[in-house]
């Protein structure tokens, strides 16, 4: 199987492939490479539809340079953490950061958002943030502003007073019950249109059928929210120990003898 870098001929091929509607997998195959390797190009370079050989390949070839120059000559780059690949986290982080923008998000949220989610802690400071993403505070302060009003991060205190930015299971409950009310609002207004656009017509039976789908999609991701975040987190009760006696028990009798040993009557 061969290794390394993309060449450009690789590229066209995954663009031939793209424009003929192949998965993934089947344009991996054709190049003999895995198919995490093409998703991963593909992601990071405008997506399944606006994918271009020729622009993939020149912003490798950038994305390269720039990390040379920003790397000091004969410096060593930090360990990773669990023996993790250095170069196959940065081109994770670059995918993650991609897809997230395909989904809606800006770019320097997408970042800060990715770097949460790779980071075992799974907590940063804006000064953390600045460090590894090399971009200016002023760009973290407005991506973390940002989420944070999105419900995708919160806010906390650590022990030396410093505002960390927080990615948890309780993050991601709390960002899916904000779509849903999200959807519950878009269905709420279709409802407002039927009346306006007059009952009866084409336009209010398709509005109506648009609040209907919303209403049961938000309603099922909340209950499928809180299903999750009981099943899946919920914190084990602890048993009581074996040995523990029942409140109400009788103490037993002191041994060494039975009731009224020692009368002589």
């Amino acid at each position: 199987m061969p290794g390394g870098r993309l060449t450009q001929q690789e590229r066209q091929q995954i663009a031939l492939g793209l424009a003929d509607g192949l998965a993934y997998a089947e344009i991996a195959r054709g190049l003999d490479r895995p198919t995490s390797t093409v998703t991963r190009e593909v992601m990071r370079n405008g997506g399944p539809t606006a994918y271009r050989a020729d622009l993939a390949h020149r912003a490798t070839e950038h994305r390269a340079h720039r990390r040379r120059q920003s790397t000091p000559r004969n410096s060593k780059t930090p360990p990773q953490a669990h023996g993790r690949d250095a170069e196959a986290v940065r081109e994770y982080e670059e995918a993650f950061t991609t897809l997230l923008m395909q989904q809606g998000l800006p770019k320097m949220m997408s970042r800060v958002l990715t770097c949460l989610y790779t980071t075992d802690e799974g907590s940063l400071t804006a000064s953390e943030l600045v460090q590894r993403l090399q971009v200016s505070p002023a760009s973290v302060s407005k991506a973390v502003t940002f989420l944070a009003g999105q419900g995708l991060i919160r806010r906390e205190r650590d022990e030396r007073r410093r505002e960390r930015y927080v990615v948890d299971t309780d993050v991601f409950y709390q960002g899916m019950v904000a779509a849903a009310r999200s959807n519950a609002q878009l269905a709420e207004t279709a409802r407002q249109g039927v009346g306006i656009v007059g009952r009866d017509t084409p336009a209010a039976v398709r509005l109506e059928n648009i609040a209907r789908f919303v209403d049961f999609v938000a309603e099922s991701m909340i209950r499928a929210a809180e299903q999750a975040r009981d099943i899946l987190y919920a914190k084990p009760e602890h048993p009581k120990p074996e040995h523990a006696k029942p409140e109400h028990a009788k103490p037993e009798p002191a041994s060494g003898g039975t009731a009224g040993q020692g009368s002589d009557h």
